[in-house]
C-alpha cells in the first residue's frame, strides 16, 4: 500500500457515489443506469442517467441530473429512454430521450406525479402509475381536466391555490386505517394506479391524455406488459381493510382495451402474498416472487410460475434453501436468473423450468435442509451460480436478449460499480466511479472470521483492522450489529462500508458479524430467534467479540457497541445485561415492543414473529423489551433517533432516554429534524455525516485513552 494514502474519514461521504438501476438495451450492447452523487453545498444527492457499453468501458453521462433522473427504461427499439424526473416542478414526471441525445420531452402532466413507466411491445405506448382519490378518479371519468393556463402568473397562483386547498384537506387529519403513515411523511387519500399513455410520433405533438386502466380503493404496483401488447401485470392489495404495508398482495391481469377499461383478472389467492410479476418472453408463463401470508418472514421469498391464464403455481425454488430478492427470465424462457444472499455474498443463480419442484417444499423439508452445516451450499442440484461470488454483493441486475447480465455489485475493496457478464463466463468491470478517492485513501482488508457460539453452532462475522496494526500493541475494538432483524451483512455492504471503514481509520479493530435471525444462512438459521428476539441471538454476538479478542490487539476494557434498528434494540439489550461495554450507541432502535407495535408502519413485525398480538401476549413482549432491563444500564449512552421516523417512532428513543436520565446514568439524546428510519441510508447528507462523527466520537470520548483523543 502506498505511504501518501490518507485514513479514510467521515468527509468522504461527500465524495462516494453509488449506482441503481441498470437496464439493458435491447441489443444488449448498451446499459443505461443510475449514478448518484452528494451535492454538498445544496446538502441533498442528485441522480443522473449515464450509459455504458458492454463491449468496452467508456461510460457517459447521458441526462444532467441536476435534480433526480431515474428509472431508465428503454423503447422496444432501443432508440429512446423513457425516464422519471423532478427536473421541471416538485411533482416526478415521466420523461422520453432519444438515443442521439438533445432535450428530453416531458411525456405526463399527472398533477400528483408518474412513475414506474413500462414501454408496450411495439413502443406506442407507455404504462406508469400515478396516485389519485375517488374524488380525482371521477373527474377523470368525466373528462373534468383543469383548463390550461397560458400565463405564469396564473400558473403561480393556481399552483399555490392547490398547495392552499391540499393542506386544508388533512387540518384536522382523519384516519381509519393503518398504517396511516411511512417513511417521513403521512398517507392521504390517494391510491396508486395503472394509467397508459399513447407515445406521439410527432415530436412536436402534444402528448394525449392518459387513460386510467384500474379503478377502486385499491394500491396497484409497477406494471408490466404482456408480450401480445393486449394486456398488463401488476400485484394490488387484496383487502384495503388488511391494515398492512407489506403484505396480501394478489396477482392481476389488467386488459388494455382500445377505449375505456377492462376487468382485471385475480390470478392468485389468498395463502401467499405475490410481488414482481415478469411474463416469459414467449407470453406463455408467469414468474413472481411469493412469500407466505402467515410467516413471510421465516419462510423467506421463492419464485413460483403459473400459465399466464391462471392456475396452479409451481414452486421453483422449493429446494433451494434462499430468500429470492430479484429476478429475471432467462432470453430463451428455459429459466429463471436470481439474486438470493449466502454466507455473506450475493451472487445470481439460475433455475430451469424442467427442474424445478412442482410444490412447495413442506416445513419439516425446509428445516431438514436447514440443518447443514452454514458452510455448505445453500442449494440442490437443482439450482446452480451463474456469476462468481468471489465476496461480492450484487445489489441488482439485468439480463439482455443475447444473455448479458448486467449487475450492480460491491466488494471489500469498493463499495459500488457496474459489471457485465457474458454467456461465455466473461466479465468485466465497466465503471470506476470512485477509483480517484480511493486511490488517494488507506482502505483495510475485511477478513473472515468463523467462531463457535456457546451452543456449538457456527457463527460468520468479520474484522477490520486499523493501517498499521501491531498485534503486539493493544486496539479499542468496536462492535457493529446489523438491523431488520432479517437482514445479512458481508464485506460488500455498500451503505456500511463507509462506516466500517472510517472506524478502522480512526484506529479501531471493527468487529460485526451475522448472528441467528440474520439472511443467508437458511430458513432455520434465520427462524432461530423466533418470538425470542434479544435471549436467542446475544450469545451469538458475545461469542463473537470473545473470538476478536482472542486473536490479540484488543484492549478488553476498551469495546464500543452500536446499531441501528434491530441492531439499536440489540445494542440496548446488551448493555442492560453485561457491563463488557465501555459504551455505546443505539440508533433508531426499538425498545419497548409493546408501543412499538401500535405506532410503526410495521406493526406485522411483532405479530408475524411473536404469533400474537400485545393484548395476548402482553408479558412476553415486555420481557423481550430491552426497556424492562433499561434499570440496569450503568454503559454510557449515546441515543440517536430521527423525529419523523414512522418504522421506528422516535417515543422508542424518549423512553429508554427517560428512564436512563430519572437514574442520572450517564446518556445523551440526538434529534435528526426531517429524518426518516433511512437516515443512515438516504439521510440528507449532513445528518448522515453528523451521526457518524457523533458515534465516533462518543466511541473516542470512551474507548480512548486521551493522547489518543482525535485519532
Amino acid at each position: 500500500m502506498s505511504n501518501d494514502r490518507t485514513s479514510i474519514t467521515v468527509d468522504d461521504l461527500y465524495q462516494l457515489d453509488w449506482l441503481e438501476e441498470p437496464r439493458c438495451s435491447p441489443d444488449g450492447e448498451l446499459i443505461a443506469y443510475v449514478r448518484v452523487s452528494v451535492d454538498r453545498t445544496a446538502n441533498r444527492y442528485r441522480r443522473a442517467i449515464w450509459l455504458a457499453r458492454s463491449a468496452e468501458r467508456s461510460p457517459r453521462r447521458f441526462t444532467a441530473g441536476l435534480k433526480n433522473d431515474t428509472t431508465p427504461r428503454w423503447s422496444p427499439d432501443g432508440r429512446r429512454l423513457a425516464f422519471v424526473s423532478d427536473r421541471d416542478g416538485e411533482t416526478a414526471q415521466i420523461y422520453l430521450i432519444d438515443l442521439g441525445g438533445g432535450e428530453a420531452r416531458q411525456l405526463t402532466s399527472m398533477p400528483n406525479g408518474a412513475s414506474d413507466p413500462a414501454w408496450s411491445p411495439d413502443g406506442t405506448r407507455v404504462a406508469f402509475l400515478s396516485p389519485a382519490n375517488e374524488a380525482e378518479r371521477s373527474a377523470e371519468d368525466q373528462d373534468q381536466t383543469p383548463p390550461t393556463l397560458d400565463d405564469e402568473w396564473d400558473q403561480q397562483q393556481a399552483a399555490a391555490r392547490r398547495k392552499h386547498d391540499e393542506a386544508q384537506r388533512f387540518d384536522p387529519r382523519v384516519l381509519t386505517r393503518l398504517p396511516y403513515r411511512s417513511g417521513a411523511s403521512f398517507f392521504d387519500d390517494r391510491r396508486f394506479h395503472v394509467y397508459v399513455v399513447d407515445v406521439p410520433e410527432d415530436d412536436n405533438a402534444e402528448p394525449p391524455t392518459p387513460r386510467r386502466l384500474t379503478e377502486g380503493d385499491l394500491h396497484y404496483a409497477a406494471p408490466t406488459w404482456m408480450p401480445d401488447g393486449h394486456s398488463l401485470l401488476t400485484t394490488a392489495t387484496r383487502d384495503p381493510e388488511a391494515d398492512s404495508l407489506f403484505a396480501y398482495y394478489d396477482l392481476l391481469r389488467v386488459p388494455v382495451p382500445a377505449e375505456g377499461r377492462g376487468t382485471p383478472q385475480r390470478l392468485t389467492e389468498e395463502g401467499f402474498s405475490y410481488y414482481d410479476p415478469e411474463p416469459s418472453p414467449d407470453g406463455s408463463l408467469i414468474a413472481l416472487r411469493r412469500m407466505p401470508d402467515d410467516r413471510p418472514l421465516a419462510a423467506g421469498a421463492r419464485i413460483a410460475v403459473l400459465n399466464a391464464e391462471g392456475g396452479e403455481l409451481r414452486d421453483l425454488t422449493a429446494d433451494a434453501d434462499l430468500n429470492v430478492e430479484y429476478f429475471h427470465w432467462m432470453p430463451d424462457g428455459r429459466g429463471v436468473f436470481f439474486t438470493a444472499g449466502w454466507r455473506g455474498d450475493q451472487t445470481v443463480y439460475a433455475v430451469m423450468l424442467e427442474d424445478g419442484d412442482k410444490r412447495a417444499a413442506t416445513s419439516d423439508q425446509r428445516q431438514a435442509m436447514s440443518r447443514q452445516t452454514n458452510r455448505s451450499s445453500p442449494v440442490s442440484g437443482l439450482q446452480s451460480a451463474v456469476l462468481r461470488a468471489s465476496g461480492r454483493l450484487i445489489a441488482e441486475f439485468d439480463v439482455a436478449p443475447n444473455g448479458n447480465i448486467a449487475f450492480i455489485a460491491g466488494a471489500a475493496g469498493n463499495p459500488c460499480e457496474l459489471f457485465i457478464h457474458r454467456p461465455d463466463g466473461s466479465e468485466t468491470q465497466l465503471t470506476t466511479i470512485n477509483r480517484k478517492l480511493l486511490e488517494q485513501r488507506q482502505v483495510v482488508p475485511i477478513e473472515e472470521l468463523i467462531y463457535t457460539a456457546a451452543d456449538g453452532r457456527e457463527v460468520q462475522g468479520w474484522l477490520l483492522y486499523p493501517p498499521g496494526f501491531d498485534s503486539a500493541q493493544q486496539y479499542p475494538l468496536t462492535v457493529h450489529i446489523h438491523g431488520g432483524p432479517h437482514v445479512m451483512w458481508g464485506p460488500g455492504f455498500r451503505t456500511m462500508w463507509h462506516e466500517w471503514q472510517a472506524t478502522a481509520a480512526r484506529g479501531y479493530v471493527v468487529f460485526f458479524c451475522n448472528p441467528r435471525g440474520s439472511e443467508g444462512y437458511g430458513e432455520l438459521w434465520r427462524d432461530g430467534i423466533h418470538a425470542n428476539w434479544g435471549i436467542a441471538d446475544a450469545p451469538d454476538i458475545m461469542a463473537g467479540v470473545d473470538a476478536a479478542i482472542a486473536r490479540g490487539g484488543i484492549d478488553p476494557a476498551r469495546i464500543g457497541v452500536t446499531g441501528g434498528s434491530y441492531g439499536g434494540y440489540m445494542t440496548a439489550w446488551l448493555i442492560g445485561h453485561t457491563n463488557r461495554f465501555a459504551c455505546a450507541v443505539a440508533a433508531r432502535g426499538v425498545y419497548n415492543l409493546l408501543s412499538h407495535h401500535s405506532t410503526s408502519d410495521a406493526h406485522e413485525l411483532i405479530e408475524f414473529e411473536f404469533d400474537g398480538f400485545p393484548w395476548e401476549l402482553h408479558d412476553k413482549l415486555w420481557q423481550h423489551s430491552p426497556l424492562v432491563h433499561a434499570h440496569k444500564i450503568t454503559t454510557p449512552l449515546r441515543i440517536l433517533h430521527s423525529e419523523q421516523d414512522y418504522r421506528v417512532p422516535i417515543s422508542e428513543a424518549e423512553q429508554l432516554f427517560a428512564i436512563l436520565r430519572r437514574r442520572k446514568q450517564v446518556v445523551e439524546f440526538i434529534r435528526y429534524p426531517r429524518e426518516s428510519h433511512e437516515l443512515t441510508r438516504s439521510g440528507e447528507p449532513r445528518h448522515r455525516a453528523d451521526h457518524m462523527e457523533r458515534t465516533l466520537e462518543w466511541f473516542d470520548r470512551y474507548c480512548k485513552p486521551a493522547a489518543e483523543d482525535g485519532g
